[in-house]
């Protein structure tokens, strides 16, 4: 019987060759240091061609073979453990069971009698294509595919044929035996319960990998016209209108058609082999950091909600892509109602994209739809995604967020939804945005032009190297226990039939808005573009040799090192010099040559350019670079002195760049810092308690390399400081409009082209966080003046400007 079926599993290991192109996903990176102890697996079904791509998937992972014997005390065991037999071709048969239940309970068994002994269990899920179940039961070749929990031999043979090439082999987190033997017992029911637990995991994970059941947009379209809310919406605006409801009815429509996404698997398969062509050719590499915390939610039953950053139009792929890459389904994407041109529109829809307006302008019937639209995507399970931003940036730091979507994803909750809704914050970051060019004729008046299809392909034509890219998975946000510290009565507001708008939510909705751009410069990549913009930018002329150019990169990654941004924050692996040759086969930087070497320099565009890398991760390095900045300006400062000075900054500018840090966070990353100068012996801290720095003038130019990269940020408190003491009191429009106008001069004096440096929403943001702090206030009038605190934050923040700043200021 071994013989007849070895010789079977040997004739079908050719075709499935043919056939089979499987993605491997692993959930665990200690199952092969596990070597001393009996590996077994356990799949879904007993399936050859399940088995052998197991076995092949095994081998690309140093894994042991899923079809050969482990011996345990003298007692021969299958490997693998199969939970179901397939479905028997003719319905008057019965399936039989497998031998799961025995060797379980076998296996438990030889752990009760060998207290050495501790097995490990691997969860190995094959999912065959992308295909999800459907509601309307169409009597096509995806529904036949799809719908059948264990498949008979012919439904598997048309099932490998159509789908072998877009299988996934997910690898889960080991079990252990010996845990189950301790905590369940070593009995029947021990082994039922493990094998039950088992497929529900299965079932989560394929879930997960597919999709919850897909409706099609009429069916979607009854669902919203049977929904109390529209219905309600509908009657109201033809009473308000003197219209029949059959208008409104078709009004509704037609907004439902604008907004509604029309997902195709078949199409979302064609896209991801193209965009796996385009990616290969556009990027060096595409890095992505914490996507196991994606599968554990989707595993969990969390509605998974991507809120990325917003730097190009090809967020709208990479992100998309990399989702499919993990093994997860595809989201439903909120896309810009610009977006929604021929024939990107309609592929966009395909994809799983749905439309938005810029602007609801008022539109009753059009904000309802859209919110029980999103909110029937929440109910159905399916994942979506969402930017904040509203739209792209254009000068690389992140824009204020849109809390539209935020507010109706809560008043979604108020409908009673029971599944944990889950904010998932997403960093992109790029060595080469596409757009970067017309970013900056924008901002430097250039008329912003519509969307069109040959935007689009003239950007990529090319196919030149755009270097790495990164998508950096942030810190889940769980939106009902944030609603539970926030709002703890917040589910006195729930009503199915027609949720309000509660008070509160205005107020929390914009405190969530900020954590989520907080999570999502919480998850930062540091790479070599980005941080050779941040130094060369920091550099007077925007010009270093390289060789220091190469020390600095390794400073200021090496201080990352040892005293992270965040736990989220990526940080190459490569010396400062590999960076910079990186770097300069991009052709982002010119060379030239002199006597004495080789020097780093910035052109005109690329000073533009570089500028939007260098404020995608300027974040990162505010708190050090003030630290340096602070040891610069005194020549020795106490460490409580040195602290609070820190902590205060970084509360005038934690809104400005959306920084997560709390005081005492800043605290402890403050005495990180310090102790990482220490170490490379650039600070020294005296016996009183005084910190230092260094003689040495070549560490001496690293620290002031750091310090400069917060100027731009003190010389605008610095105008904002200055004007609030000597015209006080002011209205808040004249405050801002002055200080737009002082660094509009400022920027031309130094030679800061930086449209952030002057735009009035950025000032504003300043000022509201200078007022929240205390130290501006209102008269009686209700006009802006200093407070009695101005006086020694106004102190410190002149006191680490430059004096012809100052002067100017002055003037």
């Amino acid at each position: 019987m071994l013989a007849l079926r070895s010789f079977f599993y040997f004739l079908l290991k050719y075709p499935l060759k043919l056939l089979v192109r499987s993605k491997i996903i692993t959930d665990s990176h200690s199952i092969t240091e596990q070597a001393s102890q009996p590996i077994f697996y356990i799949v879904r079904h007993k399936s050859a061609s399940d088995l052998l791509t197991l076995q092949h998937a095994c081998k690309k992972q140093n894994l042991p073979d899923p079809l050969g014997q482990v011996t345990i005390n003298g007692k021969v065991f299958q490997r693998t453990l199969c939970l179901a037999k397939p479905t028997p071709l003719f319905s008057w048969r019965k399936a039989g069971k497998t031998t799961a239940t025995a060797q379980g309970v076998e296996l438990l068994n030889q752990h009760a009698l060998d207290e050495n002994l501790d097995a490990k269990l691997i969860p190995a899920n094959l999912i065959w294509g992308r295909t999800p179940t459907k509601e309307r039961k169409n009597l096509n070749i995806g529904t036949l595919l799809a719908d059948q929990e264990s498949p008979n031999w012919l439904r598997k043979f048309f099932i490998v044929l159509f789908l072998g090439r877009d299988t996934l082999v997910r690898f889960s987190e080991e079990f252990s035996f010996r845990n189950i033997s301790e905590n369940h017992g070593t009995d029947e029911v021990a082994a039922h319960k493990f094998l039950r637990v088992a497929r529900f995991h299965f079932h989560r994970q394929t879930i997960a990998a597919k999709g919850p059941r897909l409706m099609h947009r009429k069916q979607m379209f009854t669902a919203l016209f049977a929904n109390p809310s529209v219905k309600r919406i509908i009657s109201d605006e033809a009473k308000s209108k003197k219209i029949p409801e059959a208008d409104v009815k078709k009004q509704a429509l037609a907004m439902m058609n604008e907004i509604a996404g029309d997902y195709s698997v078949s199409w979302v398969r064609f896209g991801e082999i193209l965009l796996h062509w385009l990616w290969a050719r556009l990027y060096s590499a595409i890095n992505v950091s914490n996507a196991k915390v994606l599968r554990k939610l989707a595993q969990d039953g969390h509605e998974i909600i991507y809120v990325p950053c917003h730097r190009s139009h090809m967020d709208y792929l990479l992100l998309s892509y990399v989702i499919l890459q993990e093994g997860l389904v595809m989201p439903r994407i909120a896309a810009g109602i610009n977006l929604n041109f021929w024939p990107a529109g309609t592929v966009f829809r395909k994809g799983g994209a749905f439309f938005i307006r810029r602007s609801f302008g008022g539109n009753r019937l059009y904000s309802t739809i859209f919110r029980e639209y999103l909110g029937l995507l929440f109910e159905r399970g399916y994942a979506v995604k969402y930017y904040t931003e509203g739209g792209r940036s254009r000068t690389g730091r992140l824009l204020a967020p849109k809390t539209g979507m935020l507010a109706m994803t809560i008043q979604s909750l108020l409908r009673g939804i029971d599944r944990p809704l889950t904010l998932v914050p997403v960093y992109l970051g790029y060595e080469h945005v596409m757009e970067v060019g017309t970013y900056h004729k924008e901002l430097s008046g250039g008329e912003k032009k519509g969307e069109s299809i040959f935007g689009v392909l003239k950007a990529i034509k090319s196919l030149r190297n755009y270097g790495n890219g990164y998508v950096n998975f942030g810190e889940p946000m769980n939106i009902n226990e944030f609603l539970n510290k926030q709002v703890p009565d917040w589910k006195d507001a729930i009503d199915p039939i027609d949720p309000q708008k509660p008070s509160w939510l205005t107020p929390t909705v914009n405190v969530l808005a900020n954590q989520v751009m907080e999570n999502v410069n919480k998850s930062a990549a540091l790479n070599g573009v980005a941080l050779t913009a941040l130094i060369l930018h920091a550099s007077k002329n925007k010009a270093l040799s390289k060789i220091e150019l190469e020390t600095q990169l390794d400073f200021f990654l090496n201080l990352q090192r040892q005293a992270p941004f965040s736990e989220q924050l990526t940080i190459p692996e490569e010396t400062g010099a590999q960076l910079l040759a990186h770097v300069i086969s991009l052709n982002k930087v010119t060379i030239t040559e002199d006597s004495f070497g080789s020097l780093v320099s910035l052109s005109d565009t690329a000073k533009l350019e570089m500028r939007y890398y260098r404020n995608n991760i300027l974040h990162t390095f505010v708190l050090p670079a003030l630290i340096c900045r602070l040891l610069d300006r005194h020549n020795k400062i106490n460490q409580d002195e040195l602290v609070s000075k820190v902590q205060a900054l970084m509360a005038l500018l934690k809104e400005d760049l959306f920084l997560y840090q709390d005081r005492e966070q800043v605290a402890k990353q403050t005495q990180q810092v310090l102790a990482a100068l220490q170490a490379s012996d650039i600070t020294r801290l005296s016996k009183a308690g005084f910190w230092s720095l260094t003689d040495d003038m070549v560490l001496l130019s690293q620290v002031h390399a750091m310090a400069e990269c917060v100027d731009e940020s003190l010389q605008r408190l610095a105008i904002i400081t200055s004007l609030t003491s000597r015209l006080g009191p002011l209205s808040k429009r004249d405050l801002e409009t002055k200080v737009v106008a002082i660094a509009k001069r400022l920027s031309v004096l130094n030679n800061i082209n930086a449209p952030e440096f002057t735009d009035k929403r950025a000032q504003a943001t300043l000022i509201a966080s200078i007022r929240e702090q205390g130290y501006i206030e209102l008269n009686d009038d209700g006009l802006l003046i200093a407070s009695s605190s101005m006086a020694e934050i106004k102190a410190t923040v002149i006191n680490l400007v430059d004096i012809e700043v100052l002067q100017s200021i002055a003037r």
